[in-house]
């Protein structure tokens, strides 16, 4: 399996919202392939560790900036789309993923959230089931009236493959169940245990075929065969442990409906537990993960869910994961190697990350050669606030260092051996110019990275400046990826040293002598295609182009409210052109918008009043027809488009479930008051911004009241 790159990355404390932009980008991109790779062709080319690590490095980023959330977000994908060949069957409920804890703490904090956000008092239990996380193939089982009339995988999440005559073959599937609900869809996991997956590789080999890596493949490829005859001859086995559509409720609570589940003649995993608090559910993890060698079939973990089904409703669902649920991985491995090489590489924003090169180490199943060193301060042994790491020792070309995987897919370093420094090795001494261009590297106060100074004439700026203009989630122009980037910024004959360069490059070539189609690497087709798919993307939505530019701390989710507060390009620019950082009409407009702040303004403002980015933008734009933005359409919602404020003590609902509630129906809700707000909804202790929105004149509703407002809406 292969391992990911560290190039151009910073640790999640420390990134800029631009670098946790592209680093965002590369995460898409990386994970989307592993989805495919992984559910799609049963072929994975990336462990599951690296997998975890990747899933909750991109959910790191996005909780420190949400803003920055892209439409094609990992968080946002549950699989891959089916795979050709395969009837499709869309799912009644969606078959969504859980979010992962990899730490005793990320387990208390699980259960701190859900407390907060049910206002669940403390010391009240709070009751949870426990159960073996099952690495295999999810597998959702239809009953009509008792019969079995459709398996399916989970494929994105959405529509998965229809496997009915293949799931007919497993033996732990029933093919009729009494007592069941009319309508019961049964939801579980496809697994082979390790005595039946050795037999079937000594089969595979005998017959000349090539032996699979692992059960979990064995158990895809088995379940996932156009030919089920070829399915029955495999030992595949399944655990139940959920349901999607169910016409009557099985139980009112998690654990009685697997127990009614197991009534039915399912295989249901005996070592789920009840468990009343955190605390019970890590000593629980502890007894698994004992027995975890002895099991006989592959686990990556234990799965905890809240047990009442009623406190499950209410708590709902992110995208694609349930807020009541997590997955508590096991732990990774750590090795030792020795670190050959210190590079420092330049990004989008000018920021210098420095990369280890290691001596190639296994750590998790997967050859590690190259680790993060984060930021100076990282490499000198000290943080951000100058406290020791690592008891002060620094690192070091030649040292002998621990690398480790936990917690992050990018592989970093925990430790260093003294005893095994060379006694002629010096400390590091971190660059104060750019490698790439001469431009003095600066590091401003506050700040954990050192910056090119730069700007456009940087050629590292430039290039990945323009990898994420052309990004998914961006302009997203078919046959124009990082590679072809990289070939035509070097490009004597047609450059591309600007986005708006991109829309002019069939023009250029049509007067050029050197075409295109000439070249390695294109083809007169190839070529067609090319230009074809840049004329397409010169209609674009207007968030769309401001997420493409690059500005930092714009991500998609920034880049989505600005749009939705202009409402076109042309009253943006003007608005921009005339603002004032920190005063002004406009500034204060922008800081109205619920999830703009001081300094995604500032960075707005900053970009569109520089005359030679300016410049650039209006070139681009030029090119374009740049569509208005789209307000969500939210039906006859009685607080659509209106500015919210929620302010005191909620009693029925907490302060998340109003705001979500609220945002779902298409309203805007503000942490403050001001001439722009619509309405006040204040409960006891309501303070400062209840007598502001009765100075204002600001209708003001208690809670009862904005229950009655919304009702069933």
């Amino acid at each position: 399996m292969n391992s990911t790159g560290v190039e151009d990355l910073e640790p999640v404390a420390t990134l800029t919202s631009e670098g946790a932009a592209a680093e965002l980008a590369r995460l898409a991109q990386i994970l989307s392939q592993a989805n495919e790779a992984y559910h799609t062709n049963d072929a994975p080319d990336l462990s599951d560790a690296a997998y975890d690590a990747l899933k909750r490095r991109n959910g790191e980023i996005e909780a420190r900036f949400p803003d920055l959330v892209r439409e094609d977000s990992p968080s946002k994908q549950v699989g891959a789309k089916p795979a050709d060949g395969f009837g499709k069957v869309k799912h009644a409920v969606r078959m969504l993923s859980l979010g992962n804890a990899f730490d005793d703490d990320d387990v208390v904090e699980f259960e701190a959230r859900i407390r907060k956000y049910l206002n669940w008092p403390e010391g009240q239990p709070l009751w949870f089931t426990a159960e073996p996380k099952i690495d295999g193939l999810s597998l959702s089982l239809r009953y009509v009236n008792g019969d079995l009339v459709q398996a399916a995988t989970r494929g994105d999440g959405e529509t998965g493959e229809d496997v009915t005559p293949n799931a007919r073959t497993i033996e732990d599937v029933p093919h009729r169940i009494e007592g069941a609900p009319p309508i019961l869809e049964v939801r579980g996991e496809v697994y082979m245990r390790h005595e039946d997956f050795e037999a079937l590789n000594i089969r595979q080999e005998a017959a000349g075929n090539k032996p699979f890596a692992n059960p979990r493949n064995a158990a895809a490829g088995s379940l996932r065969q156009l030919d089920a005859s070829i399915t029955r001859q495999r030992p595949l086995r399944f655990f139940a442990y959920a349901w999607g559509e169910v016409s009557e409720p099985l139980a009112d609570t998690q654990y009685g409906a697997i127990e009614r589940l197991a009534s039915f003649g399912f295989s249901t995993n005996p070592l789920t537990r009840k468990c009343e608090n955190t605390s019970a559910l890590i000593a629980h993890y502890q007894n698994i993960e004992a027995q975890r060698a002895t099991l006989g079939y592959d686990i990556d973990g234990v799965v905890y869910k809240v047990d009442a089904l009623e406190l499950q409703r209410r708590l709902g669902f992110r995208s694609t994961t349930p807020r009541w649920a997590v997955a508590h991985k096991f732990s990774a491995e750590l090795a030792w190697t020795r670190l050959d090489k210190i590079e420092i590489q330049v990004g989008r924003t000018g920021a210098l990350s420095p990369v280890a090169r290691l001596e190639p180490v296994t750590v998790g199943g997967v050859v590690v050669s190259n680790a993060t060193l984060h930021n100076e301060d990282y490499i000198e042994g000290r943080d951000s606030k100058g406290a020791p790491i690592r008891e002060g020792r620094d690192i070091r070309e030649g040292d002998w260092v621990q690398v480790y995987r936990a917690g992050d897919v990018i592989p970093k370093i925990a430790d260093v051996d003294l005893s095994k420094r060379p006694p002629e090795s010096a400390p590091y001494a971190f660059p104060t110019v750019c490698p790439r261009c001469g431009s003095d590297a600066i590091r401003e106060e506050g700040d954990a990275v050192r910056r090119c100074s730069g700007g456009i004439i940087c050629p590292a700026q430039s290039v990945e400046k323009l990898k994420h203009f052309v990004a998914r989630g961006a302009f997203d122009i078919e046959g124009l990826g990082a590679k072809q980037i990289e070939m035509f910024s070097a490009d004597d004959q047609l450059p591309i040293k600007e986005p708006a360069d991109i829309f002019t490059l069939a023009a250029r070539d049509a007067e050029n002598l050197a075409k295109l189609e000439n070249r390695d690497g294109f083809g007169k087709q190839s070529v067609k295609k090319l230009f074809e798919a840049i004329e397409d993307k010169r209609e674009i939505e207007f968030n769309r182009l401001l997420f493409a530019l690059g500005i930092r701390h714009v991500g998609e989710s920034g880049a989505t409210l600005v749009a939705q507060h202009f409402g076109t390009w042309d009253a943006f620019a003007e608005a921009m052109s005339a603002a004032k950082i920190g005063d002004g009409p406009e500034w204060d407009g922008l800081l109205d918008v619920d999830g703009i702040g001081a300094v995604m303004a500032t960075s707005l403002i900053t970009t569109m009043q520089q005359e030679a980015e300016r410049a650039s933008i209006d070139r681009l734009v030029a090119q374009l027809t740049v569509l208005d933005a789209v307000k969500p359409d939210v039906g006859s919602s009685p607080v659509a488009g209106k500015t919210v404020v929620f302010t005191g003590t909620l009693e029925k609902m907490t302060r998340a479930e109003a705001k979500a509630r609220a945002e779902a129906l298409g309203a805007k809700v503000a942490g403050s008051v001001s001439a722009k707000t619509d309405l006040l909804v204040a409960g006891p202790g309501a303070g400062s911004k209840a007598k502001k929105a009765a100075d204002l004149g600001i209708e003001t509703l208690d809670e009862d009241g904005w229950l009655a407002l919304i009702g069933d809406a």
